[in-house]
């Protein structure tokens, strides 16, 4: 089964986060708007017990902290991706690494970590071109405090669902 870990930023960013993504998303319908800790995995029942009790051990790790979304940028030219460009905190980045490197897969992450919330996928370069060029205008100034990550399962449907959620800090 495929599994990733992500955290689903509060309602009113999922709500500005969605007004783009309806439009410019495939993946609207599949997932709510999240930043991605850790991309899709395969694991079978036995590891994935395994891997929650590591994500488990991990989030005593670290304690509640800010995120704070900024700007809207994208990844061309390596894909025609336009996201909210999420602020690098000690918190993300060391989420993000002991879930590569502490973790039972302990593998290699694709790319480098850019913590950023997608709100359009998939475009051709002729599309990404006019809507970036008019979302990139948007003032994006959010804040809020992260208090969990979850651990996801892909359906058969290709929507993805909560498996297990994951509250920050010693008393969790």
């Amino acid at each position: 089964m495929n599994y990733g870990v992500v955290i689903f930023p509060s309602k009113n960013l999922q709500d500005l986060a969605n007004s783009y993504r309806k439009r410019y998303d495939p993946h609207y319908a599949l997932i709510p708007p999240h930043l991605t800790l850790k991309n899709v995995f395969s694991a079978d029942d036995d590891q994935i017990k395994d891997i929650a009790d590591n994500l488990r051990s991990i989030a005593k790790n670290y304690d509640p902290f800010n995120l704070k979304a900024y700007k809207v940028s994208s990844f061309q030219p390596v894909n025609n991706v336009i996201y909210f460009k999420v602020e690098p905190t000690p918190e993300l980045e060391g989420l993000h690494h002991d879930m590569h490197k502490k973790n039972i897969l302990n593998d290699e992450p694709e790319f480098a970590f850019v913590p950023h919330i997608t709100i359009a996928q998939k475009l051709s370069n002729d599309e990404h071109s006019d809507i970036y060029g008019s979302l990139s205008m948007l003032g994006v100034d959010h804040e809020e405090t992260i208090d969990r990550f979850h651990l996801l399962y892909q359906l058969e449907n290709g929507s993805w669902t909560v498996y297990e959620t994951f509250r920050l800090g010693k008393e969790s």
